[in-house]
């Protein structure tokens, strides 16, 4: 089967789009994967599919569906929100500069800015942890501020290492931890023990933020089945609403990744905590192309 498909990244998350508006394509997990492969397919952190709005729905203007690297469907990606937009517009789907749509775990509105980045409505932040969902039997909290940070051990050893963690919920679950230092912090070996860690009944993805300063942070994001991306939207988002929860960051905060900056700002410092939080940043189009996708089950 050849299918047409384009090629996007936003901060160096990138991904690669298709479009169902006019049928849907019926692929396999295993044939995200081979999308997502770096080596044999065309290589992204996420798969991103635009259809036609839900029938019960004709208020929204699309269907914005996500496959983690891994061909797992999940339920948000900030930076795949604002290429999402960017695709639409420039492939004459809309001619709406803002839009909503509907992703798993809602909706959300996305706006092209006259700067040529997207702002995106990413809706509250969640924090009942059955809602995350995060599991805290068996765990003591430590207070930090007006919130608390939970310890998760990372292994069965008697020395393993125990690390505290933030939870919050952007309609995707993220355990953000604080470092000194983003650079050194050891992310690849410690968020692959986070992402699968049984307080996690869905998995998570593993923040590691540095603050600089009160309107400003760094982050590494490790991502529930994709690894260590360049950078993670719902996950930047996730990091400056737990720096705000915790006392250390104030609404508005730039978040520097490998791939880029992000800004990200939110209003529950105030306590309004059902507050949306909107992310501005970059979306680009790296080209387009078909590619013949094998019958893989």
């Amino acid at each position: 089967m050849q299918i047409r498909f384009t090629k996007m990244q936003g901060a160096g998350n990138d991904f690669v789009v298709l479009d169902e508006t006019q049928g849907r394509l019926n692929l396999s997990a295993a044939q995200y994967r081979f999308l997502a492969d770096r080596h044999f397919g065309v290589g992204a952190d996420q798969i991103l599919t635009v259809r036609p709005p839900p029938a019960d729905a004709p208020e929204l203007d699309f269907e914005y569906v996500i496959h983690n690297a891994d061909g797992g469907e999940v339920e948000h990606c900030g930076n795949g929100a604002r290429c999402f937009v960017r695709y639409v517009r420039s492939k004459g789907l809309t001619d709406k500069d803002t839009v909503r749509v509907k992703v798993m775990g809602g909706v959300i509105e996305l706006r092209l800015n006259p700067d040529g980045r997207v702002t995106v409505d990413m809706g509250a932040p969640v924090f009942e942890l059955a809602h995350i969902p995060f599991n805290p039997a068996g765990l003591t909290p430590r207070p930090h501020g007006a919130w608390q940070l939970w310890p998760l051990t990372l292994g069965a050893e008697a020395d393993a290492p125990v690390v505290w963690i933030a939870p919050v919920s952007m309609g995707n679950p993220h355990a953000v931890q604080l470092v000194d230092d983003v650079d050194s912090a050891p992310v690849l070996a410690h968020g692959a023990l986070i992402e699968r860690h049984s307080a996690f009944p869905r998995r998570v993805n593993a923040g590691f933020m540095q603050i600089v300063d009160r309107s400003h942070v760094r982050l590494r994001v490790f991502e529930r089945g994709a690894g260590e991306t360049l950078a993670c939207g719902t996950g930047a988002c996730a990091a400056v609403v737990a720096g705000i929860r915790l006392g250390l960051l104030d609404e508005c905060v730039d978040v520097q990744t490998h791939g880029g900056q992000l800004t990200i700002a939110w209003a529950g410092a105030g306590g309004d905590v059902s507050a949306p939080v909107l992310m501005t940043g970059p979306a680009t189009l790296v080209f387009d192309g078909e590619i013949d996708l094998p019958e893989l089950a």
